[in-house]
């Protein structure tokens, strides 16, 4: 009978079918990898904004624009590998790393599970299509309690590129700490709001109009970078499935992508093909990713020619890349811990000035003691209000030098020493005047 072929002809997924398992579960992976990623940096003292000093903070130490080679070497390699990156896979890094994307499309899963496989939200006005069994309170409750758990768990992380876990915890458990800002628990309300809007209604189109690396895409208009393409090869098989269309949570045709559209490079759509292919013992996926020109067919010839233009712009990047970390490296293993200064504590006109503040600031976010000696005065014709100053982390303390009226007139070199630790020494010469008080000063 007709309506038995047409059953016959419906695709059936095999639950033993794994090809192209191993892709989805490897983008899961990196996904959390990802995230991991994100969190580790500042937990780890990698790279945080101190927002008491009022600095960066690179492997807890921070970075003044003296540190000129740690600063340029840094950016450098990191702008260096981000063009490696968008060169090599383009917008693979937004399917596959970018965490809006893993939020985005976990409110996707999230939104389906509780609503319906048709429960999508849209911008441009559309009604979203909740499944009549699931259009419940409850549903919708435990929904929007995810969603605002989510936001809340994840406004903590950008907490942490501007305070140690500790201090963070402390905010978390309601402890008073002087270090943290007053306002601070209003910052991270509006951080929770603008996270939930982002999971609950935005999610996908920050991808297509206001992410900064889709914008690159479009302005470097990489067209040899990874992308899907589709072996036309069996259209008469596809044209009885729209399995790969149905799986692609961006909303587009995989078998149509271009060279800028709204395609992230995740791969679901070859998983999904793999999928129905293997169960029915048909081969590989139609889909497949290339580098090349959008709509290749996956070998053809023209594809070495296409690595060959990346690999022509690779090494460019990849000099860059090993020039910056070389100076990030140098900047590390030349690195001034702490830094001081001297200069006059007073500013009268015409008068005699004695005293001169040593200003010492600790750039290291763990205990220091610093020790000051003077050089070119007598003992009895100087004191130091402490010979030994201790830094529990970063930050500044001032120490006054007074000198004596009992010197002799003229000019008095003076050199105050510095010694911190593995001995480092840091030296500030002062030229101490003392005026002859037989000469009348206008």
């Amino acid at each position: 009978m007709n309506y038995q072929r047409t059953l016959a002809g419906i695709p059936i997924v095999s639950a033993d079918a794994r090809a192209g398992r191993r892709l989805h579960v490897t983008r899961r992976t990196v996904q959390i990898a990802t995230l991991l990623i994100v969190i580790l940096i500042p937990v780890s003292g990698l790279l945080r904004i101190d927002p008491v000093e009022g600095a960066f903070v690179v492997l807890d130490r921070q970075v003044w624009f003296a540190d000129f080679f740690l600063v340029i070497g840094l950016w450098l390699a990191l702008s260096s590998l981000l063009v490696m990156t968008y060169s090599l896979v383009g917008t693979a890094f937004c399917g596959w790393s970018c965490p809006q994307n893993t939020l985005a499309e976990w409110a996707n899963n999230m939104t389906r599970k509780l609503l319906g496989k048709r429960a999508e939200v849209s911008l441009d006005g559309t009604r979203m299509q909740v499944s009549g069994g699931k259009d419940k309170w409850l549903n919708w409750m435990i929904l929007g309690m995810l969603f605002f758990a989510v936001a809340a768990l994840t406004a903590l992380v950008p907490l942490l590129y501007f305070y140690p876990p500790e201090m963070v915890w402390k905010f978390v458990i309601f402890r008073s700490d002087p270090r943290l800002a007053g306002s601070l628990y209003w910052i991270y309300t509006i951080f929770v709001l603008i996270l939930f809007l982002d999971i609950a209604f935005i999610r996908h189109f920050w991808c297509r109009f206001m992410c900064v690396y889709r914008v690159w895409q479009h302005t470097f208009k990489t067209r040899e970078t990874l992308h899907v393409a589709y072996d036309k090869s069996h259209l008469e098989e596809c044209s009885r499935c729209n399995f790969c269309e149905t799986s692609c949570f961006i909303g587009i045709d995989p078998r149509r992508t271009e060279v800028y559209d709204a395609c992230i490079n995740c791969g679901e759509c070859i998983t999904a093909c793999s999928s129905i292919r293997g169960s029915r013992k048909s081969g590989n996926s139609l889909l497949r990713f290339v580098v090349g020109e959008a709509g290749a067919v996956p070998g053809q010839a023209g594809k070495r020619s296409n690595v060959g233009s990346i690999l022509l712009r690779l090494p460019w990047s990849l000099l860059l890349t090993i020039f910056g970390l070389m100076l990030f490296t140098w900047g590390i293993w030349s690195y001034q811990p702490y830094h001081f200064s001297v200069y006059r504590a007073e500013t009268l006109q015409g008068g005699q000035i004695n005293d001169y503040r040593i200003s010492l600031a600790n750039k290291l976010y763990r205990p220091v003691t610093l020790n000051i000696q003077v050089e070119g005065l007598a003992p009895e014709d100087f004191a130091l209000d402490t010979t030994q100053v201790f830094f529990v982390g970063a930050g500044r303390q001032d120490v006054n030098l007074h000198i004596g009226a009992g010197l002799s007139p003229g000019l008095h070199p003076v050199l105050v020493h510095v010694d911190g630790e593995y001995g480092r020494r840091e030296s500030f010469r002062v030229q101490h005047f003392v005026a002859d008080p037989g000469v009348e000063h206008g």
